[in-house]
């Protein structure tokens, strides 16, 4: 018995060593070979590349503002052969499914006779190829897959291989190669469907290329006849539906968006982002209602929770009501987990329309928010909210002027003993305060108010969540400390040393700060009391009035809000130099809103100020620009500051054009002034602040020639800076 077990252990062994051969073409040899390959070597290859997709796509983020890329794979740098690579990103499982097919070529191959007898070594060399691609090394998987194009032409996968070699070549930006094969590849009647769906989708990544959109719709189209690969065929639609969109063919675009939310067997993810494409394809109020209605569904679908920052983001874009939609933006924000190009979205929506309604400090506080979190401040939406930002700081600056001084007038106006009132009924409100923060920060106070906190947050009450107040708070903190790092006693400049001593005198100062303030003296002896003191103060918030009033209506066109400003500055008897020239805007906006205001206030200006030049432009307009012969002309003006620029005196040219843009305010001139200004400022100041007066002068007068001069030189100077 144990001979007969040697020999047939000998057997085996002989067998198995016949076997492992690769120079035999002999039937055992080949089968051994090609089920190691298979069911070994290649398996675990295989294994290693599905798990590095898998990690691939957790990673990847599409950005379903933009129009999806066909294929998910983000290629920043192109690596080609003699340049540096940068440090390989993608999953190590790539390169084990590297190794393995190495592995199955150089253990396995059974080339006799220059043919392959293993029928895996192709499988081989196309799990190569994938793992060199999605290690986004194009060159190397190239050549892999034209290898097995070439050396075994009549392979099982060799319509497979045919497409990802267009798909490489696509990625090395050679499109038109891939097309011209992907043609011919057509060509053959008997291509499955499966390889139909594949390639039809490779050419239209390729098309995308060429900017050959018909072609990419067409193809897309024909892909998604077939829905072989579920997550490439619904990302195919929502390609068609963003494309359809974009050439305006709305019920297009709603069709293949539909067909998304349609299939449950989508991946969810697309399924979600349909319903929110077809939310922004609404033309009419109608539709908007029944989709809002739509949407405040899927708000409740606890499924959503990780979209319902993108979900309120619509609601708030179709609502018509402006307060209804504030709130569906401000639910948004609530709802954003992180910072990202959603956040910014919302709140730029949000101070646009606190913009809209003249709220400009509110809709500052929102636009400071999008410039705080933005990771590309070079986009041009982003450069936009910049330069509208720039605008409202004087609207700003001068708004807390006017509404400080005007307290401030206000409470020197009163009496001593209803002083001395107002500021104990604040005192009181500030212990109030400071008790409710002791009780808080102990602890006592949780139990009692944490249903409440719960409730006021998720309306955005809670500090954090309120946008506008974080906002205004910003703004104060830089104020006082400026712009400081996030980091351990972030309040001392210097930080080489710190000791208990340092920290005990900080806190006793704090300690002083906080109990002068709720002493009534402190407050008292800050009134003004001099008429000198007071007479200042109303100056400066006179100036204040008429500076918002020139705003509103020359750069912002809110007549109202001007009227407002300017008219409740003539109330306050102002000094004459800011009475005439107010007297004068109110002229010019009553002549489009009340003519009978407007002929009293030219009466008015004509009668009383017969000398001044307002009188000259109400009574003869066309002389102030005619008469160019007059040393006082705005042309004149113009020819002096100009050859101030020209003889490289910028001083004294910024100051004449500056004089010139408050003089000839409303003339068509100004333009010129406000052009040659920049130039000036260009020339002392340097790049970035040439850039921010051009910006300036673009942004106010759009429609003139010196408005897209300014346009013109920003974009040749913009890559400079």
């Amino acid at each position: 018995m144990e001979k007969k077990l040697k020999i047939i252990i000998a057997f085996f062994i002989t067998l198995f060593t016949v076997a492992c051969s690769t120079k035999k073409d002999a039937f055992l040899n080949r089968s051994f070979h090609s089920v190691t390959t298979k069911y070994n070597v290649l398996y675990n290859g295989n294994l290693a590349l599905e798990s590095g997709l898998s990690q691939l796509n957790d990673n990847y983020s599409d950005n379903f503002w933009e129009r999806l890329p066909i294929e998910p794979l983000k290629v920043e740098v192109l690596a080609l052969p003699g340049m540096k690579m940068e440090k390989d990103k993608s999953p190590k499982e790539f390169e084990r499914a590297e190794e393995k097919a190495v592995k199955a070529i150089q253990t396995h191959s059974m080339l006799i006779a220059r043919q392959e007898r293993n029928k895996q070594i192709d499988d081989a060399y196309l799990l190569l190829g994938k793992a060199r691609y999605y290690s986004k090394r194009f060159v190397p998987a190239l050549e892999a897959f034209n290898f097995v194009i070439l050396k075994y032409p009549n392979a099982s996968l060799i319509n497979e291989t045919k497409i990802w070699q267009a798909k490489t070549l696509v990625r090395l930006q050679n499109e038109e190669q891939a097309i011209e094969n992907l043609k011919y590849l057509f060509k053959n009647k008997n291509l499955s469907k499966q390889i139909k769906e594949q390639a039809h989708t490779a050419i239209a990544m390729a098309y995308v290329k060429t900017d050959s959109l018909q072609q990419v719709i067409n193809h897309l189209n024909k892909a998604v006849l077939t829905n072989y690969n579920k997550e490439q065929t619904a990302r195919n639609l929502f390609i068609l539906g963003q494309i359809y969109r974009e050439q305006n063919k709305i019920d297009s675009s709603n069709m293949a968006f539909q067909k998304i939310i349609d299939v449950k067997k989508f991946p969810y993810k697309y399924r979600i982002h349909a319903q929110i494409e077809k939310a922004k394809n609404i033309t009419n109020k109608v539709e908007a209602l029944s989709t809002i209605e739509t949407l405040k569904k899927l708000i409740k679908d606890r499924d959503n929770r990780p979209y319902l920052d993108q979900l309120y983001y619509q609601a708030g874009v179709i609502e018509h009501d402006k307060d209804k939609a504030i709130n569906y933006f401000k639910k948004s924000l609530q709802h954003s987990i992180k910072p990202n190009f959603q956040k910014e979205l919302t709140y730029q929506a949000i101070g646009n329309l606190f913009f809209d309604k003249a709220d400009f400090l509110t809709a500052g506080a929102y636009y400071d928010s999008i410039l705080q979190i933005t990771k590309n401040e070079n986009a041009k939406r982003v450069r936009s909210v910049k330069r509208r930002r720039k605008n409202l700081d004087e609207v700003i600056f001068y708004e807390k002027i006017s509404k400080v001084n005007d307290s401030i007038l206000k409470i020197a106006a009163m009496d001593e003993e209803s002083q001395k009132a107002f500021f104990t009924s604040y005192i009181e409100k500030l212990k109030a305060s400071e008790k409710t923060k002791q009780q808080t920060n102990s602890g006592s106070a949780f139990y009692k108010t944490n249903n409440n906190q719960i409730a006021t947050s998720n309306q955005g009450k809670w500090y954090f969540y309120n946008a506008q107040t974080v906002g205004f708070g910003t703004q104060e903190f830089k104020r006082i400390w400026g712009n400081r790092p996030l980091e351990d006693n972030w309040r001392l400049s210097e930080k080489t040393q710190l000791n208990l001593a340092t920290t005990k005198t900080v806190t006793t100062q704090e300690q002083a700060n906080n109990n002068e303030a709720l002493e009534l003296s402190y407050y008292l002896n800050k009134i003004p009391t001099t008429q000198h003191q007071i007479d200042s103060i109303a100056a400066e918030r006179n100036n204040a009035y008429f500076k918002l009033g020139v705003i509103y209506k020359e750069q912002f066109k809110e007549l109202d809000l001007a009227v407002d400003k300017l008219e409740k500055l003539l109330t306050y008897k102002p000094s004459k130099n800011i009475l005439l020239p107010a007297k004068y805007h109110l002229y010019k906006i009553y002549l489009t809103k009340d003519k009978a205001k407007a002929l009293d206030l030219k009466n008015d200006i004509v009668n009383n100020y017969s000398d001044s030049k307002y009188a000259k432009i109400i009574t003869n307009p066309k002389e102030m620009l005619v008469n160019k012969d007059d040393k006082n002309s705005p042309e004149k003006v113009y020819v002096e500051a100009f050859y101030d620029y020209k003889d490289e005196d910028f001083d004294s040219a910024i100051k004449r054009t500056s004089a010139a843009i408050s003089k000839y305010e409303g003339q068509p001139i100004v333009a010129k002034f406000e052009l040659l200004r920049a130039y000036a400022i260009g020339k002392k100041e340097g790049l970035k602040a040439f850039k921010e007066a051009l910006e300036f002068v673009a942004m106010n007068y759009p429609n003139t020639e010196e408005g897209k001069k300014a346009l013109e030189v920003i974009t040749t100077i913009k890559t400079k800076i």
